[in-house]
């Protein structure tokens, strides 16, 4: 009977993975990349390897990697900044997938997230059924592969993704944990980072399994930190719930500049169009909001904010430029030399939007951004901007 009723209370975990995400939807998007190395990220001297496709790995590329470094281990790769709106619009057909199935759905990112799918096994034969019929659904949506991996709890499942790359699909049973994860790297191990790893290679500690079998004051001479639990996560032992999603709490759009701006006129440009980027998401997502914050950034890693609250929630672009080109110009002009390496725009306050002085009108979009917003998803983002974003694009 112990054993039927742990059975009954056991958790169905799925961890889900898109493949390259950024690189396959531009494979998707433009077929002549297909088996050519493809590298999506920040161009120029201070880009950054957002993420590459299999092929581009083949040569030692890695997300977070410079691009100068990518380019000189593969510079046959093509190179392509990120397109973030294509993305978005993507990894909402996704999570619409996982919404079918459960509403118990924690977001890592855009393309990956956790699943419990517990309450949904009265439904389906198994938790591979699940994960079988995600998989399917997402392929036949997007035209994309995204890696399954199945556990009772949520570190394992992660693992099983990431052992199954790329198109992967893996269940973990509860008897299968130690010999899945022992012989594993210890530095595969969520928490363990570079620091911790390098600790443990000096006392002869190389795999997960060797972590488990090691002496807990030993352990602690190492690395001087909460040892129980690391052991017990080197056991497959996860007891972490699966968060739903949280409202979000902002939106914002920044960009790190190639060269330091300089030019007042030229940070209000850019100003501009990161105004016109986060106004166009909320008004997708019809979130009217009281908070605007501008983040500046000096060479070299000197940063800023600065905060003002509408008069009223709304989410016009004109608005919120306003607000933030004042929030601009007050912290330029205390500046004896000022110079931007970073500059960026969040809206924030969603909350607060039924709280709208009744003596007010209520904000809404002038009719220019509902024409600029129709005509750039027919188009394309970007093809209609206000006059003020051209010099960026000089």
């Amino acid at each position: 009977m112990g054993t039927i009723a742990a059975m009954a209370t056991e958790r169905a975990i799925i961890h889900v993975d898109m493949d390259a995400f950024y690189a396959s939807v531009e494979e998707l998007d433009d077929p002549t990349l297909a088996g050519r190395p493809v590298i999506v990220g920040g161009l120029g001297g201070r880009g950054v390897v957002s993420t590459c496709n299999y092929e581009a790995r083949k040569y030692g590329v890695r997300s977070a990697m410079p691009t100068s470094r990518a380019q000189r281990l593969c510079p046959q790769a093509v190179f392509i900044f990120p397109r973030h709106d294509r993305y978005a619009e993507i990894s909402a057909q996704v999570f619409a997938v996982f919404g079918e199935f459960t509403d118990d759905i924690e977001g890592l990112s855009l393309d990956e997230a956790f699943l419990d799918v517990t309450g949904s096994l009265r439904l389906f034969a198994s938790i591979e059924a699940i994960g079988r019929q995600i998989k399917l659904r997402i392929r036949e949506r997007t035209g994309l592969n995204a890696s399954v991996g199945m556990a009772t709890n949520k570190l394992v499942a992660k693992l099983a993704s990431e052992l199954s790359k790329p198109d992967g699909f893996l269940r973990v049973r509860p008897e299968e944990v130690r010999a899945t994860l022992d012989p594993l790297p210890v530095g595969r191990l969520w928490t363990v980072g570079k620091v911790a790893e390098e600790n443990l290679h000096r006392i002869g500690i190389l795999t997960i399994g060797e972590l488990v079998r090691c002496d807990p004051a030993r352990l602690q001479r190492a690395l001087g930190r909460q040892v129980a639990g690391l052991q017990a996560l080197a056991r497959g032992e996860d007891e972490r719930p699966v968060h739903r999603e949280v409202a979000e709490q902002s939106i914002s759009a920044e960009n790190t500049f190639e060269v330091d701006i300089a030019d007042l006129a030229m940070a209000e440009a850019w100003l501009l169009r990161m105004s016109e980027k986060v106004a166009r998401r909320a008004r997708d997502r019809q979130m009217k909001g009281r908070t605007v914050t501008v983040k500046l950034r000096e060479p070299p890693f000197t940063t800023y904010t600065r905060q003002a609250q509408l008069p009223v929630a709304g989410y016009a672009t004109q608005d919120i430029h306003q607000l933030a080109r004042r929030l601009l110009h007050a912290w330029w002009t205390q500046q004896p030399r000022p110079r931007l390496r970073l500059l960026g725009v969040g809206l924030s306050g969603f909350g607060e939007r039924a709280q709208n002085d009744l003596f007010q009108p209520a904000a809404s979009a002038p009719q220019a951004d509902g024409i600029q917003d129709r005509i750039n998803e027919k188009f394309g983002a970007g093809s209609l901007v206000r006059a003020g974003v051209l010099k960026t694009r000089e």
